[in-house]
């Protein structure tokens, strides 16, 4: 393990340090394959540089843990800990504006996880999410673009929960009556007992939340497709036209009559068919649907759009900009593309990166053509 430092100018070293949000430095405890250790960032942008199963993945992991609360790879917060082990820590040195203290995620021995900001243990560890915010890019992403409607309803609320604490309120909301209404709909199968006096009153109280999330993602995707199609174009190269339809069921009715279209289907399949949880996102590329005519420089392209507009609305939002993980992406990409991607994240924004590759080599001589201020830590 070892940290080399590249100093471009005094003047981008003082910028870097007199930055909105900066994570200096983080600590690991058995977390996934980090017995312990502790790393230094002192360069706005850090490479991470081993061989596979070193563990650059998952030092990204960690950071991305400080900002969510949970993994970003894995399902449950036991698969992050260290084989063998119960429990783990993390621990980082931060600073923002004028201000600096320490952020931490400890996972204890009976699951309990607790969040802290200077010492002081969220309530409710929900209330974190969006004070450090952070956009992750991960090969698999490409299932945003490629896969089911679930991961592009994951990526919406993942963004707007950073930027909307009272969206985040309402999602889980949504989401706990959902589940209960469908526990309520399985024990009706089961018991062949038709109990629709309650299925009403869930009914009733998902129309509110639903109404809000609807209304939310609606404007939202109104100011945000715009940018994804800038964005694209300027990775890309091409001048292209990328649409972005945001379709909803709250489009045709409200939630309560969609609920009551479905009863019987609902009873029938034991689950809520129809609602914001089916929600969905529709690219195209030109008139045609971008899943069937894209290339896989074209999807590529459209995801580090999704993401990078994704990081320009949290920093208008936020005030300052996000910490950007990069996992990985010099893999499948093309150089010109890979160019035009680094330099809208390394020359032409100013917020912190974390690259992850397996190549130091590649990734030095990369950022040094870029000509900015970085660190490489070798795993």
């Amino acid at each position: 393990m070892g940290t080399h430092f590249y100093t471009a100018t005094l003047a981008a070293a003082i910028a870097y340090f007199c930055g909105s949000m900066t994570i200096h430095s983080i600590r690991l405890l058995q977390f996934k394959n980090h017995a312990s250790g502790e790393y230094r960032f002192p360069a706005r942008i850090t490479g991470i540089c081993g061989p596979n199963g070193s563990g650059k993945t998952n030092l990204l992991d960690a950071l991305y843990f400080l900002s969510f609360t949970r993994s970003y790879f894995s399902k449950t917060d036991g698969a992050s800990v260290q084989h063998g082990c119960q429990g783990f820590r993390i621990e980082a040195d931060y600073a923002m504006a004028e201000d600096a203290g320490k952020v931490s995620v400890v996972l204890r021995e009976t699951g309990k996880k607790e969040v802290a900001v200077d010492a002081d243990v969220y309530t409710r560890v929900s209330e974190h999410i969006g004070r450090f915010p952070a956009i992750m890019i991960a090969p698999d992403d490409v299932e945003l673009i490629t896969g089911g409607s679930e991961e592009r309803r994951k990526f919406t609320d993942s963004l707007l929960s950073q930027l909307n604490p009272e969206y985040l309120r309402q999602l889980m909301l949504y989401n706990k009556l959902v589940q209960q209404r469908n526990s309520h709909l399985k024990q009706m199968g089961e018991q062949k007992m038709p109990d629709n006096g309650l299925l009403e009153v869930y009914d009733h109280q998902l129309a509110a939340p639903a109404n809000y999330l609807f209304a939310e993602r609606k404007l939202f995707f109104e100011d945000f497709a715009p940018r994804v199609n800038r964005l694209y174009n300027e990775i890309s190269g091409h001048k292209e036209t990328i649409g972005i339809a945001y379709t909803s069921p709250l489009q045709q009715d409200s939630m309560e009559t969609i609920l009551r279209k479905n009863l019987q289907r609902d009873v029938l399949l034991q689950r809520t068919s129809s609602g914001i949880h089916r929600d969905e996102l529709v690219f195209t590329l030109g008139e045609q649907s971008f899943k069937q005519v894209a290339s896989q420089g074209q999807r590529k392209s459209l995801l580090f759009a999704l993401k990078l507009a994704a990081c320009e609305v949290l920093r208008e939002q936020k005030g300052f900009p996000p910490l950007l993980l990069l996992d990985d992406v010099f893999e499948k990409l093309d150089q010109q593309r890979m160019q035009n991607l680094l330099k809208k994240v390394c020359v032409l924004q100013d917020g912190q990166v974390f690259i992850t590759d397996t190549h130091r080599e590649r990734l030095e001589n990369t950022l040094s053509v870029l000509d900015v201020h970085y660190a490489i830590i070798q795993l």
